[in-house]
């Protein structure tokens, strides 16, 4: 699932591709992709969405914690990859292959393509509106992300560190991987209570967080997006990643095996040896 580097990299790449541009049709071609949550009202969502956008002006594009948001002159499209979902740019304005949602320009075209259907596009008159925005903790690369304010709420969590960093409302954006890179950097146990975590180790967690996250960020930025290839994906990331994945294989700072256990439904990967 793309996690917050990944989704700030599509921001910043598609910024210069479409800000400013008039969206002339929006086509529904699979309302599955804009029905709400419950699963329900797939065709009037479809509809409204078609309604609302035809012949709106797209003034910016913006991020909220995993969210894509296309902020129009009466609103905002709401885009939520969730585990495969991905932007892609035809220079004809013609679609070909599968493509869900199709955000016509006239001589070229933006298509919302996700082929298991999990991801969402919706139209909301304010981000707030949703209600996995409006619950959405501090952003991570936000300069109000503070290792004062981390440990302010860490001191209110009994919650597993692991489980806590995946809590949206406490930390906007933070994933899987990345919880995982920002604990084994600062040398903490992913099982351990996020309340008896000192002030001198939130410290240590916030810089984690903040150099693995912007780290992610510049291989995601290296090279940028290329919507217009189908089977583009972020590239380099396997060059940063240091614990995830590696269960069994030495730790990169110790040489003891990685080890996995699952929380909360996920694996997490830790090293028993240098994590406390």
């Amino acid at each position: 699932m793309p996690e917050l580097p990944e989704v700030e990299a599509v921001a910043r790449a598609l910024r210069p591709i479409v800000a400013g541009r008039t969206i002339r049709r929006c086509r529904v071609i699979h309302p599955i992709a804009v029905r709400a949550s419950s699963g329900r009202g797939a065709a009037q969502a479809a509809r409204e969405l078609e309604r609302r956008l035809r012949g709106r002006r797209i003034a910016a594009v913006e991020r909220r914690g995993k969210y894509l948001l296309l902020r129009v002159d009466n609103g905002f499209v709401v885009l939520h990859f969730r585990l495969d979902g991905q932007l892609i740019w035809f220079d004809s304005g013609r679609a070909s292959g599968h493509v869900d949602v199709l955000f016509d320009f006239g001589r070229d075209a933006l298509g919302f393509v996700d082929r298991r259907h999990f991801g969402r596009v919706q139209w909301l008159t304010s981000p707030e509106d949703l209600r996995g925005i409006r619950s959405l903790g501090i952003d991570p690369l936000s300069p109000k992300f503070t290792s004062r304010k981390l440990h302010e709420l860490l001191r209110a969590s009994r919650r597993p560190l692991k489980l806590f960093l995946l809590e949206q409302n406490r930390l906007a954006g933070l994933g899987n991987i990345y919880s995982s890179e920002s604990l084994w950097h600062a040398r903490l146990d992913p099982r351990r209570r996020a309340n008896r975590v000192s002030p001198a180790e939130a410290r240590q967690l916030h810089k984690a967080i903040v150099a693995v996250l912007r780290r992610a960020l510049e291989c995601c930025l290296d090279p940028a997006p290329d919507f217009r290839d189908p089977n583009w994906w972020f590239q380099g990331l396997e060059k940063i990643i240091r614990v995830y994945g590696r269960e069994g294989k030495p730790c990169r700072r110790c040489g003891a095996p990685v080890r996995r256990l699952e929380q909360g439904g996920r694996s997490s990967f830790w090293c028993s040896r240098c994590q406390r």
